[in-house]
């Protein structure tokens, strides 16, 4: 396993620390209540480990580690192992947070089977694991093959929190509408509507010199992030139900910003 101190690319941590509460501001665009999306994650989280002395916690898609670096900060006791494909994302974080004790990266696409060998995870070994705004990159059979994983690593008791924009089942036309209607006018309130937006902040990125060394990494392993038939939230239930969970249910939304609980 590799931590985040083993990267020696990078820019100065002041400056990755910058380049993430841009990443922060940029994602709160599309996520206006991202903040307390994180705090609910981390409240289920501290719930189930709260007897735990050394708890695990798998943070899948973790990009720059926002949501890492916020668990780690709530359980400081914890192991927290961030996986993610990207090694931009990566980089940042390995800079940011090269000093956080618990903290440890993977660099492996979820798409891969291989992800939980990787981390040097086994069968009932991990107390949590958690995703936000992450596994929507995946098709169908691909996420049904991260919960099948999912459930053997977790422990009996243990739990998968995933946060993101979740629709209900193909078929409800309108209702779906209504959803991104309650999603645009909790933009417009918030006000992160005039933030940053996902292509503005990469471009900005690609023309950094501090950063010429992470770009160049990253665009010699370009991801694949084309899904053209995004899981609905019944798919997620059901592929959470086929790999073995036994209570699965939504523990806070707004709109179709939810975040969903599978128990082992």
């Amino acid at each position: 396993m590799t931590n985040f101190t083993s990267n020696k690319i990078g820019p100065a941590p002041a400056r990755a620390l910058e380049w993430l509460r841009r990443w922060d501001a940029q994602q709160e665009r599309y996520v206006p209540d991202r903040d307390e999306r994180f705090a609910v994650i981390g409240d289920v989280v501290a719930a189930v480990v709260a007897d735990a002395p050394s708890p695990v916690v798998v943070d899948l898609g973790a990009g720059p580690g926002s949501l890492s670096v916020r668990l780690l900060d709530r359980i400081p006791h914890a192991r927290l192992v961030a996986v993610d494909a990207d090694p931009l994302l990566l980089g940042l974080a390995r800079s940011a947070y090269g000093d956080r004790a618990g903290l440890h990266v993977v660099e492996h696409d979820l798409r891969d089977e291989g992800w939980a060998a990787a981390a040097h995870l086994w069968d009932g070994s991990v107390d949590a694991i958690v995703s936000t705004t992450a596994l929507h990159w995946l098709t169908g059979p691909q996420l049904a093959a991260v919960y099948a994983t999912a459930g053997r690593l977790l422990r009996p008791g243990g739990v998968l929190v995933d946060g993101d924009h979740l629709l209900e089942t193909d078929g409800r036309a309108q209702l779906q509408h209504l959803t991104r209607v309650v999603r645009d006018a909790r933009v417009s309130r918030v006000g992160t509507g005039a933030n940053e937006d996902w292509a503005a902040w990469w471009d900005a990125v690609g023309r950094a010199p501090e950063l010429a060394d992470l770009v160049g990494v990253r665009g010699a392993r370009p991801i694949e992030h084309d899904v053209p038939d995004l899981p609905s939230l019944d798919d997620h239930v059901r592929y959470l139900r086929d790999a073995g969970f036994t209570e699965i249910g939504t523990v806070w939304q707004h709109g179709d910003d939810r975040v969903l609980v599978g128990v082992r």
